[in-house]
């Protein structure tokens, strides 16, 4: 929205309410405080905070110096907040004014910041209290997995699989009383079953064959192994309709039956790097767990494929998340299942598996997590095991031991788009800067043409010194400026044809050899050894244009 000069004359006028605060900053404003009050406003349905505007009534305006970069700070609040904020400047008679006004908060989402979901309460902010918060998560609608089934009990609960969650969640919390109490203490200390019965989520996690065959069937998860794409019987195929305890690690096994190890050099040794990675595979499989409709009478596919993993699981995602802010936003459907998972340290309630799934992909080299096929009806994740580039694995391995930072999701996920040559979302680009400050990446250009590229060093560290020069090019007419740089840039060891292949790939060895006979005719470069031990260094340009003082031409 754009706020206009009468608009804002009304609101001087009147009062603040819980859409409307008034700050006088007239020298500065911290941005975290700022941050803080945007994700208030978003909390309390979305609203405005003014700045150059006196606090108490009557309002008089005395203009702002805070935030003279406004794309910066924009960009700074979309960052923390992951929402738009508008920013409106208006140069008022009595002083420069700036108004930030932030959406409201996604159905059932409340905005966190710094660890905790602010209001609003008089002057200050405060974080919002349990109840209140309650409320929020509640609007997603209500948690079927919290729902009582009428008819089951604790008998239709397999003691195998209680016994499994008793042991887990007891090596997660290290709590004597775990593994001392009875059943029915530790399904209610659980929140598994109550006075009222047994959930939902105790059956889909806990229960027998039997009884999800009679009061929840559709939490059933098929496995299916296919060595082509031929449509056809399946080559193996399982189906599991009991409770998750009872063969989430039986499905990893069948996985890793077929899970066959990529081999690429690093220096003189071979690394292997599995096809599937355990780690991500998991979590993609919590996931569909915690996070299906179970009001919805379809099943849970695994498809695996000698290189890639279909896992299909029934409902669209969850209000307010999409495939574009899976890392930024977490809501499960199912809370309760979700909370006894993490009681077995099997998810997180920070929600990370998402974040997970994406960091395995780019350490190995691999395509990202893929949810073209995700509708309102299911959502469709495709994990790919094909390792795409081996040096990249080689270049991530470098820059966290020689730089000893550990990266985050999103830091990983700019050097992955960088590598591949693909534009970084303005979401994102906040982040870039840190990346140059480190010496991982490097800008090239200015303004609209920025670029940015993997640095030198690490290029040179995974053999790919000529590729560096070539992506820091500024356009194919300069193809000789290109050479000439690479072989001053290298100037101690010399540039054999090989190198200077890789800094103009689209040109032939006769094209490249005519541009370098030119670079020497001028005095920029010069050849010295013959054959396979040919290098060629920077020329002498004192000497003038026509001098020719390659080795290979001098009189003996």
């Amino acid at each position: 929205m754009t706020v206009t000069v009468q608009q804002l004359e009304d609101w001087l006028r009147g009062k603040e309410n819980e859409h409307l605060e008034f700050k006088e900053a007239k020298n500065k404003f911290d941005f975290g405080k700022l941050v803080r009050y945007c994700a208030a406003l978003a909390n309390e349905g979305g609203g405005s905070i003014v700045l150059g505007v006196t606090d108490r009534v009557p309002r008089k305006v005395v203009g702002t110096s805070a935030f003279t970069n406004i794309d910066r700070t924009k960009a700074g609040l979309v960052d923390r907040l992951r929402l738009r904020i508008d920013v409106d400047e208006i140069q008022h008679r009595d002083g420069r004014i700036l108004i930030f006004t932030a959406p409201a908060r996604p159905i059932g989402m409340p905005i966190p910041v710094d660890g905790a979901y602010w209001m609003r309460a008089g002057e200050n902010l405060v974080p919002m209290t349990p109840d209140q918060l309650r409320r929020i998560f509640d609007e997603a609608g209500p948690d079927f997995s919290a729902e009582t089934c009428p008819t089951a009990t604790i008998a239709d609960l397999d003691l195998g699989a209680i016994d499994s969650f008793r042991h887990r969640w007891y090596t997660r919390a290290k709590r004597a009383a775990i593994l001392q109490c009875s059943i029915e203490q530790l399904l209610e200390d659980a929140e598994l079953v109550s006075d009222d019965g047994v959930s939902y989520a105790a059956l889909a996690l806990l229960g027998t064959q039997s009884a999800l065959g009679r009061f929840l069937a559709q939490a059933e998860l098929i496995f299916e192994y296919r060595s082509s794409e031929i449509a056809g019987p399946a080559g193996q195929r399982e189906e599991f309709r009991e409770g998750f305890f009872l063969w989430y690690d039986r499905l990893w096994e069948l996985v890793n039956l077929r899970n066959d190890r990529q081999h690429y050099q690093d220096g003189l040794f071979m690394v292997d790097v599995p096809t599937f990675n355990e780690g991500a595979i998991r979590e993609a499989i919590l996931n569909a767990v915690a996070h299906r409709d179970y009001r919805h009478a379809g099943s849970v596919f695994i498809r695996q494929f000698p290189q890639r993993i279909e896992i299909v699981s029934p409902g669209g995602f969850p209000q307010g998340i999409t495939a574009e802010n899976i890392l930024d936003r977490q809501l499960p459907r199912n809370r309760r299942i979700a909370d006894a998972l993490a009681r077995c340290g099997l998810v997180e309630r920070s929600g990370q598996g998402a974040n997970r799934i994406f960091e395995a992909c780019i350490r190995e080299g691999k395509a990202l997590p893929d949810f073209t096929n995700t509708d309102a009806w299911q959502v469709s994740l495709t994990l790919h095991g094909k390792v795409q580039d081996g040096r990249f694995i080689r270049f991530l391995e470098r820059v966290g031991s020689e730089t000893q930072v550990s990266f985050d999701t999103h830091q990983l996920l700019i050097l992955d788009l960088v590598h591949r040559d693909i534009d970084v979302p303005p979401e994102l680009r906040s982040r870039l800067p840190k990346l140059v400050e480190l010496g991982i990446l490097e800008r090239v250009g200015r303004g609209r043409g920025t670029r940015y590229l993997l640095s030198r060093r690490f290029h040179a560290a995974i053999g790919e010194r000529g590729g560096y020069t070539r992506r820091r090019g500024l356009d194919r007419e300069t193809s000789k400026e290109l050479l000439h740089r690479h072989i001053r840039d290298h100037a101690k060891s010399g540039c054999p044809m090989a190198d200077l292949q890789e800094v103009l790939p689209g040109h032939s060895r006769a094209q490249i050899k005519r541009l370098l006979d030119e670079l020497r005719r001028e005095g920029r470069a010069r050849l010295e050894g013959v054959r396979r031990w040919a290098r060629w260094y920077p020329g002498d340009l004192s000497k003038g244009s026509g001098v020719r003082v390659s080795m290979s031409h001098r009189k003996p």
